[in-house]
């Protein structure tokens, strides 16, 4: 069944055109990317059996949607593997639109830094870690990723960190880096971590800034500057 098919008052488009995006469920906003249902299913019954992949029930977030693969999506009977692709674009999309796009991004606090990488950084199901490299005015220059781990670690080495830094002869670095569990309450590791990385900055004359750990909407400055 197609969505022109089902009453006026359930068509998910003639519903966000009259009364805008926000007044349609989120089942109403996957059905009109989705498009078409099956002869058994509407196509607003199989968007809700996607919503209905989330394992914590009581959590009405979408973030998990983003953990959700090509293959999750064709689970469910009505999405093939050309709607499973579209659905998958339109999750990076939303990562993408969340991300900053001023190219002059100043950092005063940890808090800024968080702001322009936990939109990304918080639904990495692998433990990253990216340096900011910093002008003398603390304007970012350039973001590089240093380290793809496992699920709960990232081989970093300061050589790592450093090395784009002294290419590119920046005064300042921040380290970041996620917890894919979500809590960002940093470990022992992530604690010597920042101390090797710290001295070895000193005496190269390059002053690291900060090293922030990423949660799921949560982060800590292990400097503890703000």
């Amino acid at each position: 069944m197609k969505i022109k098919e089902l009453p006026i008052s359930e068509r998910p488009y003639e519903k966000l055109e009259t009364y805008g995006a926000e007044k349609l469920s989120n089942a109403e906003l996957l059905a009109i990317i989705i498009k078409t249902g099956t002869r058994e299913k509407t196509v607003v019954t199989i968007a809700q059996e996607i919503l209905n992949l989330q394992s914590d029930k009581e959590n009405k977030n979408l973030r998990f949607l983003q953990d959700l693969s090509i293959e999750d999506f064709m689970k469910i009977k009505g999405i093939g593997k050309v709607k499973a692709i579209q659905l998958k674009a339109v999750c990076e999309l939303t990562k993408r639109i969340s991300r900053p796009i001023s190219n002059k991004i100043k950092i005063k606090n940890s808090k800024d830094v968080a702001d322009l990488l936990m939109p990304e950084m918080r639904y990495e199901k692998r433990e990253i870690a990216k340096v900011l490299l910093l002008n003398s005015k603390n304007i970012v220059l350039k973001i590089i990723d240093i380290s793809l781990g496992g699920a709960n670690f990232a081989c970093i080495e300061p050589k790592d960190v450093l090395s784009e830094a002294l290419r590119m002869q920046v005064p300042k670095i921040i380290l970041v880096h996620n917890h894919p569990s979500g809590d960002a309450r940093p470990s022992k590791s992530d604690f010597t971590l920042t101390e090797r990385l710290y001295e070895a900055s000193e005496l190269i004359g390059i002053d690291m800034l900060d090293h922030i750990v990423i949660g799921d909407g949560t982060y800590e400055s292990i400097f503890r500057k703000d």
